[in-house]
């Protein structure tokens, strides 16, 4: 089977792993930066070329679409929708998980507990945001944004105020969310591929610093994952329509709350601290989906 990874370059950790699994499982595999393509709509049909040539359609695309290439990249994979082309992520899915507002308004619709949280677009609803939330201090947030980018720990009055001044004036919504003090700058990884739970960890973030992503200094550790988190998990990528996620679960007071869902999640850290090919399984749901079958 032919698989295209769309993903910026094949030296990213995760997308190398899934280019050598896929080969290892006698599969075809190209990886192009999204970016790279020309996308067209013409005579009624979609259609995709790449250094002035139609690409030859794969069996099954997996999407490794980061922020920084979030709309033009989620385009791409649409197209390929629309060639009929099973996709591990649909754009609709991935353009969900991205908004960190409209994903946490979904998991509320199944009952999924996050931390509260307001959203604001105008500095003169600071104060009613912050009663909501039960702060300060609140951890606030842009509306998009990965790897612990654009998320501040805001533990005054005036550094809330002026950072909400900073991000409206730019003409963005504010996320402001309760911090949930207990959790000690500790969370949950979850990575759910399709129907399973494959993988977890928890991750402590670095001294000094609040978010625990891997790519800010936190740290991953080797856990038992209970089952009420496992059932959490799967709950909230089957919410968003998501085949493969990563889910961040915060241990609160109050119990697990969701706080983010990373429909591109890296996986060098849990293949790592797990000593498990995790690679493998993405490939191996990649052959599901498509309907290829592998020994």
């Amino acid at each position: 089977m032919r698989i295209l990874i769309l993903s910026k370059k094949i030296g990213i950790y995760s997308t190398r792993r899934l280019a050598e699994a896929a080969r290892a499982r006698g599969h075809a595999v190209k990886v192009i930066d999204p970016l790279k393509f020309n996308i067209a709509i013409l005579n009624g049909k979609a259609a995709v070329t790449y250094r002035g040539r139609h690409v030859k359609l794969p069996g099954i695309i997996i999407p490794r679409i980061s922020g920084t290439i979030n709309s033009f990249g989620m385009s791409v994979v649409k197209q390929f929708e629309l060639l009929d082309i099973p996709v591990m992520n649909r754009a609709s899915a991935i353009a969900l998980a991205r908004d960190k507002f409209m994903s946490a308004q979904c998991l509320l619709s199944n009952n999924i507990d996050v931390p509260a949280t307001a959203m604001i677009r105008n500095p003169e609803d600071i104060e009613t945001a912050l009663q909501l939330v039960g702060g300060p201090p609140v951890i606030l947030k842009l509306i998009e944004g990965a790897q612990g980018i654009g998320v501040i720990l805001a533990e005054s009055r005036d550094s809330i105020e002026s950072t909400i001044n900073a991000f409206c004036s730019l003409g963005q919504n504010i996320i402001i969310q309760q911090f949930v003090s207990e959790s000690k700058g500790r969370d949950i990884r979850v990575l759910v591929v399709g129907d399973k739970v494959v993988a977890s960890m928890r991750r402590v973030a670095r001294a000094g610093e609040f978010r625990t992503n891997i790519h800010r200094g936190g740290q991953g550790e080797r856990m038992e994952l209970p089952p009420l988190y496992a059932d959490i998990a799967l709950r909230a990528v089957r919410t968003l329509g998501l085949d493969i996620a990563g889910v961040d679960i915060i241990e609160s007071s109050d119990g697990p709350k969701v706080l983010e869902i990373n429909p591109s999640p890296g996986i060098e850290a849990l293949e790592k601290i797990n000593k498990q090919d995790i690679a493998k399984d993405i490939i191996m749901y990649a052959e599901h989906m498509a309907g290829d079958s592998q020994p």
